[in-house]
This record gives C-alpha cells, structure tokens and sequence, in this order.
C-alpha cells in the first residue's frame, strides 16, 4: 500500500497546479485540454516515469461522467473527492455472465421508495476491496433480456461500498496479488440520489466511460519502449552473453519496431479524432498490439535475464528485485484485460476485414 500513498501524494501534488485532471473543466479543476494535449501529458508522464495517479478510474473515467451526468448536489460531493484524492473508487461493470458481452449483466435493482434494492455479482472488479465509492450498472428492467432488447433498462449508480449489504471478496491473481475482487450485493440499499443519469441510461453512461479509457492509455507505448531499453541495459550486466545471441538480437529489434508501429497507430487514431472522423478500426488494433507486445516484452525479459530473470521476490538472486518475474506472470491478463483478444479479432473481422461467415 506504500505504492498507493505515493500515488495519492503524487496526484494531489499535481492538483495544486491544475494538472490532476487536465482534460476536466476549468470550473472543477482541469484544463480544458485538448487530445492532443491529454496525449503529449500522458507521453510526457510516461516517458519520466512518474508515481502514477492514485484513481485512475476516477480520473479519467467516474469523474468526467459526473460531471456530464451528474447533479449538481453530485458534483459537489463526489467531484472534488475524486480530483484530491480523497477516497479510492472502482468501477463495477463485469459479472459472471456479463464479461465481452456487457449488456447481458444481471445484478438487478428494484426501486423501494427513496432506494434502490441491490441484489447479484460482479467480477475482477479492480480495487473495490480498498474503494469507498464505485460507479456500478445495474439492470432496473428485469425482463429487458428476456425480450431481446438487453440494452435497454440499464443504469448506472454510485455506490457507498462500506453499505450494508455489500461484500468484497479478493481474488487472487497469477502473480500472487489481490488487486481484483468479486463484490457481492444481497438486499443492499443505494439511495435514488446516487442515481447517475436517468433510470435507464446506463448504457449511455458505460460507453462515456470506455471512451475515456482509451484517451487514458496514450502513454503505454512509451512505457514499452522504456521497458525494452531498461531489460536490454539490465541483461549487460546480469547476462551479457544473451546480448550476442543472434535470435535474442533479432527479437529486441522486432520488438523495438512493433512499439514504433503501435505509437504510429495511436497516432493515427488521434489524426482521426483531430478531423472528428470516428478512430475506427485503430482502437480494437492498439488493444492487440497492446496486448501482443506487454507479452512479447515479459518474455523477452526473462530470456535475456536468464535464470536471474524467472526468480521471483525474494529469491537470492532475483534480478531487479523479482519485478521481471512478475510482469512475465502479470502480462497474461492482457489478453482479457480491456476487451479479450478474441473478441476484439472477431470485432475486426466482421467489420474492419468484412470476411465472409460460415
């Protein structure tokens, strides 16, 4: 958690000069900035390897919806809280049988006079175990899915996730964290005041959210290209002779290309918006290249670290302290992460390739 509170420390630093949330409003706080600002930001921020932002979710997803969709009693309370850093948030979206396909979730939620009634799943819900609010969907239309019409009779609330009702179960991943967490609802109360939107709108409110999502991963092809550079400066010294492989030479030089292409590819994807043309098929692309190359680096990693480099913290001789290890492990959840890569490929073969169906 020491992690954490640098973060916290970190974005609150930032606030005090506007720079928390450059893409916000004035009148809360940001910048206004423009895209292709929040992308130089975003680059610039990767490329010195700050601290990072103790909630992200808040920043660039929650609190430019509450800004949007919020009341003004909403705004008030929950805006300043995100942009200081004051309480951790989390974003409730997946359930059991409600991963690439959203719109079949099924966590119902009935209207009691001034409350609503909560009860159903969710899953690989990051942080909820530390969080005090999150912005979850809820379906208020039971029978919208059995109609056919599974978009509809969605919405969107805020939750206190210290409410009664409301249990979190850490679930631990492949590197040995408990970041992610199942967040079980039995009868829990949610007041109609934390109602984002309209009753019904949620749909509306995700997609606002996954948008802002992706102006927030601007910075990864820099974080790659430093991954590369800081593994190859690293192997000089634990395991030069990986160095002279001519296979492990060839691979560093793919690699090193693929990161080139993918930030030329973000980059066409911000041509587009710049002419307000839709960012169609560039962003289900860097998806796929994000999540070939954060694998392609890990393993690259502990192939030029050698036995050093498969040491996990703690061991002996764990090279960097076990940190390439770890993201050897981690990096397998990019193929989910964000969209699976399966979906995103049949995405694009229905509508980018147009290939025939069987």
């Amino acid at each position: 958690m020491k992690s954490m509170e640098r973060r916290r420390a970190w974005q609150r630093l930032l606030n005090e000069g506007r720079w928390a949330a450059i893409n916000w409003p004035r009148e809360w706080g940001g910048r206004e900035a423009t895209v292709t600002q929040n992308v130089i930001y975003s680059e610039e921020s990767a490329r010195y390897r700050t601290p990072g932002i103790y909630n992200a979710n808040g920043l660039w997803q929650i609190g430019p919806m509450i800004i949007r969709w919020g009341t003004d009693e909403q705004k008030d309370l929950w805006v300043p809280n995100i942009l200081n850093a004051d309480d951790h948030w989390c974003q409730g979206f997946t359930e059991p049988e409600a991963g690439s396909d959203l719109a079949n979730l099924r966590t119902t939620a009935v209207r009691d006079g001034d409350d609503y009634v909560l009860n159903g799943q969710k899953i690989w819900i990051s942080s909820a175990h530390i969080a005090k609010w999150g912005l979850f969907l809820v379906r208020t239309d039971p029978d919208a899915i059995a109609r056919g019409e599974k978009h509809v009779g969605i919405t969107a609330l805020i939750v206190d996730m210290e409410a009664d009702g409301i249990e979190c179960r850490t679930v631990r991943d492949i590197a040995g964290e408990e970041m992610f967490n199942e967040v079980f609802f039995t009868d829990a109360r949610v007041p109609v005041a934390y109602r984002l939107g309209d009753e019904g709108a949620g749909w509306q409110v995700a997609m606002g959210t996954l948008g802002h999502e992706r102006v927030g991963t601007a910075g990864l092809a820099i974080s790659m290209r430093a991954d590369l550079d800081a593994m190859v400066n690293l192997a000089r010294s634990a395991n030069p002779d990986a160095l002279r492989d001519p296979g492990i030479r060839e691979r560093i030089a793919r690699t090193h290309t693929d990161i080139e292409y993918t930030k030329l590819l973000n980059y066409r994807a911000l041509s587009k918006i710049l002419k307000g043309e839709p960012n169609w098929p560039e962003v289900p692309l860097a998806k796929l290249q994000w999540s070939h190359l954060a694998q392609t680096l890990a393993e690259l990693a502990v192939d030029l670290l050698g036995p050093a480099g498969m040491m996990a913290k703690g061991g002996p001789d764990a090279a960097d302290g076990g940190s390439w290890n770890r993201l050897y492990l981690y990096q397998r959840y990019t193929s989910i992460g964000a969209g699976t890569t399966e979906v995103q490929k049949n995405i694009l073969a229905d509508k980018a390739i147009r290939l025939p169906k069987k």
